[in-house]
């Protein structure tokens, strides 16, 4: 049997979604008000799930504690209240959408917290949107 915990963490951050090899009229078309010039933010929710078995000697899959440090020194600390485009080295080659920047954090989850206990990562980008990462079965994502 496995079981899976969630920690949630917060941060804010703005960016603007922008193709480089878009002019500014096929970028609004692509990206709408969202490749404003001047940016905009959001204040995002993550989840992460860790699911393997709970171990008989802690009652735990994996200490919350130790999940949210995690959290906190590979992501929040580095993207909290930070331009994803310019401020953020894991987002530096990459349009800063939800959808990288979920798959951006899973891959740094993944090898800090070890031997494949990561199943998925969920960001909410706003109340009514929100991008999950899930480990495929056999590792990958």
């Amino acid at each position: 049997m496995k079981t899976t915990v969630i920690k949630r963490a917060t941060f804010s951050a703005g960016h603007r979604l922008f193709n480089p090899r878009f002019d500014e009229k096929k970028n609004l078309e692509v990206f709408g008000a969202c490749s404003n010039p001047n940016y905009h933010g959001h204040n995002y929710i993550l989840e992460v799930h860790v699911t393997g078995p709970v171990d008989s000697q802690t009652g735990m899959v994996m200490n919350l504690k130790a999940i949210k440090s995690v959290i906190e020194d590979e992501i929040v600390s580095k993207g909290d209240h930070r331009n994803l485009n310019i401020d953020v080295d894991f987002m530096s080659d990459i349009i800063p959408t939800t959808e990288n920047l979920a798959s951006r954090i899973f891959g740094i989850l993944d090898q800090k917290i070890g031997t494949g206990l990561l199943s998925k990562v969920v960001l909410w980008e706003s109340d009514n949107n929100r991008v999950e990462i899930t480990r495929e079965k056999g590792g990958g994502i």
